[in-house]
């Protein structure tokens, strides 16, 4: 995974943002908030999961690309990245 703890740390707070940015989606909803609002803070969970992503796969070809991996992974093939990068997208 991400052997840069810095780049860890991004991660899992981009993530963590995303999970309260949804929990307060399912907030809006229950409480029968405007649709406009609504999806304006489910594009925001979007973007920060989409960023997290993003993030992970700069790690990973960082990684792939000095020829180093964590311990007990393999480096990923050129079509792996690939297949990841398109899943993104």
């Amino acid at each position: 995974m991400i052997k840069d703890e810095a780049s860890r740390k991004q991660v899992l707070n981009r993530l963590r943002r995303a999970q309260g940015q949804l929990a307060a989606v399912l907030t809006m909803i229950e409480d029968g908030r405007e649709c406009r609002d609504v999806v304006t803070q489910l594009a925001a969970v979007s973007k920060a999961i989409d960023r997290a992503g993003f993030k992970i796969m700069a790690c990973t070809l960082r990684e792939s690309i000095a020829g180093e991996t964590a311990p007990g992974h393999e480096l990923l093939t050129e079509e792996e990245l690939e297949k990841l990068f398109m899943t993104l997208s």
